[in-house]
C-alpha cells in the first residue's frame, strides 16, 4: 500500500461523511412513508454502510501514520457495504409509482470476484434506480440528474477497483471519483428534501 499518505487518509473520511448525511436526511424524511419492516432495513442499512467506510478510512490513517496495518478494517469494507446497500436497496422498494417499479435496470459488474462486490453494485443501482423513479414522480429532475451523476461515478468506482495499480495517482483518482459520487447523492437527496420528501 504504497500510494497511502496521510492526507489521502483523512480525505477519505469526506464521503463517509457526506454519505451519512444524505443518509439522515432519507430516514428523516421516509419515517413516517415506509414500514417499520422497511424503516429498519433502510436505518441498518444505511448503518452498515457508514461502518463500512469508516472502517476502511481508519485503517487507512493508521497505515499512513505508520502505526499499525490492521487488515481487518479494510477486509470489513466490502461486506458491511455490500450487504448495506442491498438493505437500502430493498428498504426503497415502493416509494416510487407501481409502473416505475416494475421496470429493471442491467448493471455491469466490473469486480465480480467477490459476492459482496455484487451486493454492493447492485445495491447501489437499485438504492439510485429508486431515488431516480423518485425525483420524477416529484417532478425533480435537478435530483434525477444528481442520481445519475452519483451513479455513474459509482460504476466508476467499480471501474478503478478492477483497474487498481496501488499508486498515489490511483489511490487520489479514487478519492476525487467517490467524493463526486457522495457528494452527488446528498445534494440529489437534499433536493428531494427541501421538495417535500417527508411530507
Amino acid at each position: 500500500m504504497n500510494g497511502i499518505t496521510v492526507t489521502m487518509a483523512i480525505v477519505d473520511f469526506i464521503p463517509v461523511v457526506l454519505f451519512f448525511a444524505a443518509a439522515v436526511l432519507l430516514q428523516n424524511d421516509l419515517y413516517s412513508k415506509l414500514s417499520k419492516t422497511k424503516y429498519t432495513l433502510l436505518s441498518a442499512g444505511s448503518l452498515m454502510i457508514f461502518i463500512g467506510g469508516a472502517l476502511k478510512a481508519t485503517w487507512k490513517i493508521l497505515y499512513a501514520l505508520n502505526i499499525c496495518d490492521y487488515q481487518t478494517l479494510d477486509i470489513s469494507f466490502f461486506p458491511f457495504q455490500g450487504i448495506g446497500f442491498l438493505l437500502v436497496f430493498l428498504s426503497l422498494t415502493g416509494i416510487c409509482s407501481k409502473k416505475f417499479n416494475k421496470l429493471y435496470s442491467v448493471v455491469p459488474v466490473f469486480t465480480s470476484n467477490m459476492p459482496f462486490v455484487i451486493l454492493q453494485v447492485i445495491g447501489c443501482a437499485g438504492t439510485q434506480f429508486m431515488l431516480m423513479g423518485k425525483s420524477l414522480q416529484m417532478k425533480k429532475k435537478s435530483a434525477f440528474v444528481m442520481y445519475i451523476i452519483a451513479f455513474i461515478f459509482m460504476l466508476g468506482m467499480g471501474y478503478l477497483s478492477a483497474k487498481f495499480d496501488d499508486s498515489s495517482s490511483m489511490h487520489w483518482l479514487a478519492q476525487c471519483t467517490n467524493i463526486i459520487s457522495q457528494g452527488t447523492f446528498l445534494a440529489g437527496t437534499f433536493i428531494l428534501h427541501k421538495a417535500g420528501l417527508g411530507k
